[in-house]
C-alpha cells in the first residue's frame, strides 16, 4: 500500500514534528527574520495541497509552545501524504526560509524531525509527538517514528526515499518522450 492511502483499518495521514533549539530570545532582534516570516510561511503550509492541520497558539504560529526546554521550538502539523509534505518543505518557498535556519537555530545534534502516520480526523498532541521524536532518536527509522530519508507506508512497508519516486518518474516520461 502506498502512503496514507485508505486500507482495512481506515484512512491515515501523515502527522511531522519538527524541533529547533533558538539562538537568541524569541523576541529579540536577532530572531525577527525568523518571527517575521512566519504568518507568511504557515499561510503556504495552507495553501499547500495535501496539508491538513497545523499546531497553533493564539497568535497563529507555535511560538508559545516549547518542548523539551525553553528554548526549543517545536513545528507541528498533519498532511495528507508524505509527498504533499516534501513538496511544501522542499519544493516551494519554505525552502529559501528553510535555508536561513542557521541564522536562529543551533544545528542539531540528533534527531529534530519526526514522521508518523496519524487516523485522519485526528489532531496529535505534543506529548504524542515528542514520545515518537523521542522513539526515533533511541531506535531509529521504524513505523512507529520515521524520517524522509527512511519512511514506512501506514501499512508498516518501507518506502523509498522521499523525491526518489518523482526522480524515477521523470526518467521514464523522459525516455518516453524522447525523440526517436
Amino acid at each position: 500500500m502506498s502512503q496514507g492511502k485508505a486500507d482495512g483499518h481506515g484512512q491515515y495521514h501523515l502527522a511531522q514534528l519538527n524541533v529547533g533549539k533558538i539562538l537568541y530570545a524569541q523576541d529579540s532582534e536577532e530572531m525577527s527574520g525568523f518571527v517575521n516570516a512566519l504568518d507568511e510561511i504557515n499561510a503556504l503550509a495552507e495553501a499547500t495541497p495535501g496539508f491538513v492541520w497545523r499546531l497553533k497558539g493564539d497568535a497563529g504560529n507555535a511560538m508559545d509552545y516549547t518542548v523539551i526546554d525553553d528554548e526549543t521550538l517545536v513545528n507541528m502539523s498533519v498532511w495528507k501524504d508524505r509527498d504533499s509534505l516534501f513538496g511544501y518543505v522542499y519544493r516551494s518557498a519554505h525552502t529559501a526560509f528553510l535555508a536561513r535556519r542557521k541564522e536562529w537555530f543551533h544545528m542539531p545534534t540528533e534527531g529534530h524531525m519526526v514522521l508518523w502516520w496519524v487516523p485522519a480526523g485526528h489532531e496529535p498532541t505534543i506529548d504524542e509527538a515528542v514520545e515518537r521524536l523521542m522513539y526515533l532518536r533511541d531506535h531509529g527509522p521504524t513505523p512507529m517514528a520515521f524520517t524522509f530519508k527512511r519512511a514506512f507506508g501506514s501499512d508498516g512497508e518501507p518506502l523509498p526515499a522521499a523525491g526518489e519516486t518523482a526522480k524515477a518518474t521523470a526518467k521514464v516520461t523522459a525516455k518516453v518522450t524522447a525523440p526517436a
